[in-house]
């Protein structure tokens, strides 16, 4: 009878924990699906306003810096408050963000709604990876994070498929209202859902023994910190390219209507998804196929680095269904990496400090992408087109593996815990 109690308990643990990824997966989608709106609607915003190029890549850029910024606290408000309570609240804040961009009336009134979303967006992937590092078993987190990091490629897929209609027949301000509402059906699932949200021990001493001094001081010390920082930083900007730009690049080089962005840019980020989700599941294949963890986390990283270098190719694509194909198998390659670089955070960072430490790679992604986000401006206002911005997509995780490998030859698990979990 003992045993059939701990069966049951077990598998209402994992139900648990299963949820808990549900929803993370949903508010991630809504993460994405409120920052791409500004991207589509920007044929709608350049007849309105007037806006060039650079102009749009202002906007992207202050968001990133904003993220930047605040992603300096955000790390300690989710170690120091918990998911449940810290990602609701940044869930509400980023849902009002969102409908306050459809009540601008000019550009102050915008840059002010789109640093508020992206100060509150923020929270997003600290939370996310924390609750993989502190919920999930082992055996279960690699898993886990593939099917949450998928969500931000969910997001990026209604998107294109909704928004551009949306703004056609009832304007671009609607597209922001209806998206940024959605927010709040979530989380009234996210309040009932997390509850009962049992935490799940860490048994592995490093990840349970107290910092000493002052935790940015002693994480900025570890060369794991600087490991995930500068991938993130060679990796991200990559993302935050394509998500703000793909769907400019194929309208325009393909002389493509508003309403016909949609389809080829949810295939971009289906393709996406998919990488992630793959990433997922191929490093626990290698591990049952008995190779050491440090060879197949980085293996994977090598295939996916690998699969991005076609990229430039869609300048010379023969249509636009084959260009996006193009894109998508980088942006396959990029959420497989990107994955395999959470997986690895979750594993090599002990728990408690893997909200700080995603926070501080996620800094250095943000950074790196306002860069890209302003050269690509430039870029495309000097007559450069978009040749500049896939070439530098295609060297980016070759140097980010490179960079990896330097500052740790040998990654070791310091999260190891009893398979069962609760």
């Amino acid at each position: 009878m003992a045993d059939v109690d701990q069966d049951n308990t077990h598998r209402g643990g994992r139900a648990i924990r299963y949820g808990l990824i549900a929803l993370i997966f949903f508010g991630t989608a809504l993460n994405y699906l409120d920052r791409q709106v500004l991207s589509l609607v920007k044929p709608n915003l350049e007849a309105d306003f007037g806006w060039s190029n650079s102009d749009f890549a202002h906007f992207a850029s202050v968001f990133q810096i904003a993220t930047a910024i605040s992603l300096l606290g955000v790390g300690w408000f989710i170690d120091r408050f918990g998911v449940r309570m810290g990602y609701g609240i940044a869930v509400t804040a980023w849902s009002l963000a969102g409908i306050a961009h459809g009540f601008a009336a000019n550009i102050g009134q915008f840059v002010t709604a789109r640093i508020a979303l992206a100060v509150a967006e923020a929270a997003n992937t600290p939370a996310a990876m924390k609750s993989a590092a502190t919920y999930l078993p082992e055996r279960e987190r690699s898993v886990g994070i593939g099917i949450i990091n998928s969500a931000s490629n969910i997001g990026a897929i209604v998107a294109p498929l909704t928004v551009p209609f949306i703004a056609i027949a009832y304007g671009w301000q609607a597209a922001f209202w209806i998206t940024g509402g959605l927010g709040f059906i979530w989380l009234l699932l996210w309040v009932v859902g997390t509850r009962n949200l049992p935490e799940y021990q860490q048994v592995s001493a490093e990840a349970v023994t107290p910092l000493k001094g002052a935790p940015w001081r002693e994480l900025l010390r570890d060369r794991r910190t600087w490991a995930i920082a500068g991938a993130k930083l060679l990796t991200d900007m990559v993302w935050w390219f394509i998500l703000f730009w793909a769907p400019d690049f194929l309208k325009k080089q393909f002389l493509l209507e508003p309403n016909e962005v949609g389809g080829p840019t949810a295939l971009v980020f289906t393709l996406a998804a998919i990488g992630a989700l793959s990433s997922g599941f191929l490093f626990p294949a290698l591990l049952r196929r008995g190779i050491a963890a440090n060879k197949a986390r980085k293996g994977s990283m090598f295939f996916y680095a690998l699969l991005i270098l076609p990229i430039p190719l869609a300048l010379y694509a023969p249509n636009v269904w084959i260009a996006a194909a193009i894109v998508g198998l980088g942006l396959f390659a990029h959420q497989g990496f990107s994955t395999n670089i959470f997986g690895m955070t979750a594993d090599i960072i002990p728990a408690r400090q893997v909200g700080s430490v995603i926070a501080i790679g996620a800094l250095a992604g943000n950074l790196s992408g306002a860069g890209m986000q302003e050269f690509t401006g430039w870029a495309l206002d000097n007559k450069l087109g978009y040749a500049p911005m896939f070439v530098i997509s295609a060297c980016a995780y070759l140097l980010a593996l490179l960079w990896i490998h330097l500052l740790q030859p040998e990654l070791r698990n310091v999260n190891t815990a009893d398979a069962g979990g609760i």
